[in-house]
């Protein structure tokens, strides 16, 4: 496992490698040998960027493209861990296209993407079991995050937050074997290049806490406002079936944001250095409010407009059937947010004096915080993107206010609300997670001899009861739906009544079952709830509305049990 664990981590890290330069070479490309006047051509990009990703998947990878983390959660839960070898290559090609064009989403999500995909199919090559393979793949998401920041510990934690992996003894080593074999990789391939080149200069003052508190509050609503932003937007693509005519709408709404908010361009590192650097002039970049720049109330709206809009064109990137992540975007948006909760302080006039440079900072942490509902994550990314801890103290402020607040408004995040309604979603709790991981039909039995409700008695007890192992037999009448079931209690005072074999029928005796499992609805937990309020110890299977077998309560039981058991060996 070790040494398996350490490969993935290489391989991620080098998928993540490969990822970022083709789409800074792609950027390169368009800027210095196609793009004449920025301002006039470069907000046609994203169209054309999609318009490649649409003939991909459409001639190429031939599926509905899916969000890359959501996937691999599905594919944990449902899967057993199995991803398709074609998503290794599929991520590395329509991300760039899109990011290298324009579109306002991050790389990210496509290189843990890519990462997973390959340690699934190695898993299988080695032939390991699920447990091993879920294991890999959170080695290859920590590997491939530790790549692109070269934060090895946010990494591990990454994968522990998100992936809801037990962070043990058994599962920590490899995590950290493949998060320094992901850092080494990048170190490797890109040297000391760092997307933030930063360093504290104003360590955190306790007079402070109150303002950082406050950018907790804001990043939580941001937050929430990310995520309801992100939801509704994808709800109004929906009705537009074709992803041409999607492609086309969305291509135009990014276009006409680009053109006016120049800084939505691309995954956005640019902007956040800049805001970092303390240059908001370069950070902004040129707008349509060139002239009133140096009012700096402008400064502080044009920020916060990117705060606003960068959800919106991310999302409209996605939907519009771009390839990306969310991760970058809300990093993003933190920074913008914060910069502009520093400036708010720094000019409102009541002698207040705050670092703009540690705010944009802590922004983030607070949007990764709520947005993902991993505060842990972005603590550690943001402490080990500043090499040091100096601002733990605000950090932890920030991202336990954010979290907490944008948890108790929202359960769910844009990865894993989908999940949750369908009862594929993976959490800490290994109760649900027990219960996720099993399978309806592994739990399904079909040996229950049938009877038509116009059979008589007699012929019941010959052609069915005398034949069958069970206590219990389905009544369905000749479309196979199920009409009611006949215990073996039922029937037992008068089985040896032969008077009344030929004059009672199946009709007399049986009863409505205490509760029906719909196979198209209900997922492990429903069916265990359904259980213990119906006090059965059989319930019936409906498909389509036909009866399909039974779920005994001491299968179901057995087989929660041998899960557990896999589940914490």
């Amino acid at each position: 496992m070790y040494y398996l664990s350490i490969i993935v981590g290489f391989l991620a890290g080098l998928a993540a490698v490969t990822l970022k330069n083709i789409t800074y070479f792609i950027e390169a490309s368009l800027e210095q040998g196609i793009i004449i006047s920025r301002n006039q051509l470069y907000f046609i990009l994203p169209i054309v960027g999609l318009t490649l990703v649409f003939f991909y998947v459409k001639y190429v990878h031939k599926e509905k493209l899916q969000h890359a983390i959501s996937y691999i959660l599905f594919s944990l839960s449902k899967n057993k861990g199995l991803i398709p070898s074609k998503q290794i290559y599929t991520s590395l090609i329509t991300a760039p296209l899109t990011v290298g064009f324009g579109g306002s989403v991050g790389l990210l999500g496509p290189a843990v993407a890519s990462g997973a995909a390959i340690s699934s199919n190695f898993g299988k090559l080695f032939h390991v079991n699920a447990k091993t393979r879920s294991l890999l793949i959170a080695c290859a998401s920590a590997g491939a995050i530790a790549s692109v920041f070269q934060s090895p510990i946010a990494a591990i934690i990454f994968a522990v937050e998100v992936f809801s992996m037990d962070l043990t003894m058994l599962s920590m080593l490899p995590l950290l074997l493949a998060s320094i074999s992901g850092v080494l990789t990048s170190y490797f391939f890109l040297g000391n290049e760092v997307l933030f080149n930063f360093t504290i200069s104003e360590d955190f003052a306790v007079k402070d806490t109150l303002f950082y508190i406050i950018l907790g509050v804001g990043t939580a609503f941001a937050s929430i406002y990310f995520t309801k932003m992100y939801f509704r937007i994808i709800k109004l693509f929906k009705p537009l079936k074709s992803p041409k005519y999607r492609l086309l709408v969305g291509g135009i709404f990014i276009g006409g944001m680009l053109y006016l908010i120049p800084p939505l361009y691309g995954e956005g590192f640019g902007f956040i250095n800049h805001l970092l650097e303390g240059n908001h002039t370069e950070a902004i970049g040129k707008n349509p409010f060139d002239n009133y720049m140096n009012n700096i109330w402008v400064v502080i709206a044009l920020l916060f407009g990117i705060t606003i809009f960068k959800a919106v064109a991310m999302t409209t990137t996605l939907a519009a059937g771009g390839a990306g992540g969310i991760f970058i975007p809300t990093m993003v948006m933190g920074s913008a947010l914060g910069n502009v909760v520093a400036k708010i302080i720094n000019n409102i006039g009541l002698g207040f004096s705050v670092s703009e440079s540690n705010f944009t900072l802590i922004g983030m942490a607070g949007l990764i915080a709520g947005v993902l509902h991993a505060p842990l994550t972005a603590i550690f990314l943001i402490a080990e993107i500043t090499g040091g801890y100096g601002l733990f103290v605000p950090l932890m402020i920030t991202a336990s206010i954010s979290y907490l607040i944008t948890k108790n408004t929202i359960n769910h995040t844009i990865y894993t609300r989908e999940l949750a309604q369908s009862g594929a979603l993976l959490t800490h709790d290994k109760d649900q997670t027990v219960l996720t991981l099993m399978q309806l039909d592994d739990v399904i039995e079909d040996n229950f001899k049938q009877v038509h409700p116009e059979m008589t008695l007699g012929n019941m007890l010959h052609e069915s009861v005398a034949k069958s192992t069970r206590n219990i037999f389905p009544v369905v009448d000749d479309a196979q739906v199920l009409v009611g079931i006949v215990l073996l209690d039922d029937i037992r005072e008068f089985m040896f009544d032969t008077k009344l074999y030929k004059k009672t029928t199946v009709e007399t005796y049986m009863h409505r079952p205490p509760d029906q499992i719909i196979y198209e609805k209900d997922n492990m937990q429903t069916v265990m709830q359904k259980f213990q309020d119906s006090s059965a110890w059989n319930l019936p299977v409906i498909k389509h509305g036909k009866y399909l077998g039974f779920v005994s309560k001491s299968k179901l039981l057995t087989a929660y049990r041998r899960e557990l058991i896999n589940f914490t060996k």
